[in-house]
């Protein structure tokens, strides 16, 4: 029997990734054998239409709404079911599939990511901002309904192979490019356009990831995932810079060994070791030659230049604060990628916000043990993030 494969955010960079390894493992008539079930994305009707009708899927789901006829037109005697909207994108995630991939961008994920925890489903998590936002909660709910979560983020992922001894581990060390910036003067970091931050020096992106690169922001929700992933206080994880970007992420036993997972530069290969979990299966990537890369480099993060890690290092100490973090730096993002506010003043808003839901944290309502909450606290958060970025466009 074929195996099937839903994936959320199918025309996002991870999404075509994981189409392209099933293609490769259905070309070499691997077993178990693969097929596509579900492809859902966000607004891209078109490759939508394309990625379903090449890889034979047997439901597609646009977000919005309004492009259902779009997608019905173009799906239009294939015999793949059209469909449209949030409930839909819940829908698909229930499904009877095997696997599930959970590449939706930011907290828009959230609902279908639980919606296949709550049937039990092997999930490969590669939109961390689920867990950032409502970690205690899936976590709870994967283990009420038997889900298992496998990471796809390469450092996540990493770690997650390296983790032989669980219960006998001292650190976790994420390892981070340092985005296009690293070096980059620190006096002219408010001249950079979003064609230069989404210019990433190693990984190929979308320009929401690629922002959050270059900020370091993503490891800041990278080390929250961590936490919650791992059960692995704050304290006890690192962030390294690694320019290459071959050593994903090392695990520090209390016997002194540490133990990394390295490879080419190449989502394909985490998600490949999500699809094959606990087995191994061919993935189609460059193979790694340690004598042509001939040296590694690594160098703790300076804080200045990223202030994003300790706005992440901070919101963990508080409940809640994780999700009013993502959802301050997505409007963030969004507001610089459309040219409204500089560089710099994505960790400025994120901080302002994080600062605000500080002093009023203890407020009962505030603590998000449901879904409803979640997302309320999400909203909410987005308006004061969008508060402050109108009182920045009145002093400008």
């Amino acid at each position: 029997m074929d195996r099937l494969i839903t994936v959320l955010g199918a025309t996002g960079s991870v999404g075509r990734a994981t189409l392209d390894v099933v293609a490769a493992a259905q070309a070499a008539r691997a077993e178990p054998r693969l097929a596509i079930d579900a492809l859902t994305a966000g607004s891209n009707v078109a490759d939508l239409v394309a990625l379903a009708r090449t890889h034979g899927a047997r439901l597609a789901v646009i977000a919005e709404d309004r492009l259902y006829p779009d997608l019905r037109d173009g799906l239009f005697g294939t015999g793949i079911k059209p469909a449209a909207g949030a409930e839909a994108l819940v829908e698909a995630a229930a499904r009877p599939s095997a696997f599930v991939m959970a590449a939706i961008v930011g907290a828009a994920g959230l609902p279908p990511v639980l919606a296949a925890v709550r049937r039990g489903a092997a999930i490969g998590l590669a939109n961390k901002e689920a867990l950032v936002c409502a970690g205690p909660l899936i976590k709870r709910e994967a283990w009420r309904f038997g889900a298992r979560l496998i990471p796809v983020d390469s450092e996540h992922s990493a770690i997650f192979q390296a983790m032989t001894h669980p219960d006998r581990v001292d650190r976790l060390t994420l390892t981070a490019s340092g985005g296009p910036f690293r070096t980059r003067p620190l006096e002219t970091l408010a001249e950079v356009t979003p064609a230069e931050a989404c210019r990433h020096p190693v990984w190929a992106m979308g320009a929401k990831i690629s922002v959050d690169s270059a900020t370091m922001m993503n490891k800041g929700l990278e080390l929250i995932e961590a936490a919650y992933l791992f059960d692995v206080a704050e304290s006890r994880i690192d962030v390294l810079i690694h320019p290459e970007s071959i050593v994903h992420s090392l695990v520090s036993f209390i016997d002194g060994s540490v133990l990394a997972q390295l490879g080419s530069p190449d989502m394909k290969t985490p998600i490949a070791c999500a699809l094959a979990w606990p087995d191994r299966m061919a993935a189609p990537v460059e193979r790694l030659n340690l004598a042509t890369v001939g040296r590694l480099h690594f160098e703790a993060p300076d804080p200045q230049r990223f202030p994003a890690l300790g706005l992440a290092r901070r919101a963990l100490a508080v409940a809640g604060a994780p999700t009013v973090l993502n959802a301050a730096n997505e409007v963030a993002v969004a507001a610089f990628l459309a040219g409204k506010i500089r560089f710099p003043q994505i960790t400025d808003c994120a901080a302002s916000v994080l600062a605000d839901y500080e002093t009023a944290a203890h407020a009962p309502h505030r603590v998000a043990g449901t879904l409803a909450e979640v997302l309320e606290l999400d909203a909410e958060a987005r308006r004061w993030a969008g508060r402050w970025l109108d009182a920045q466009a009145s002093v400008s």
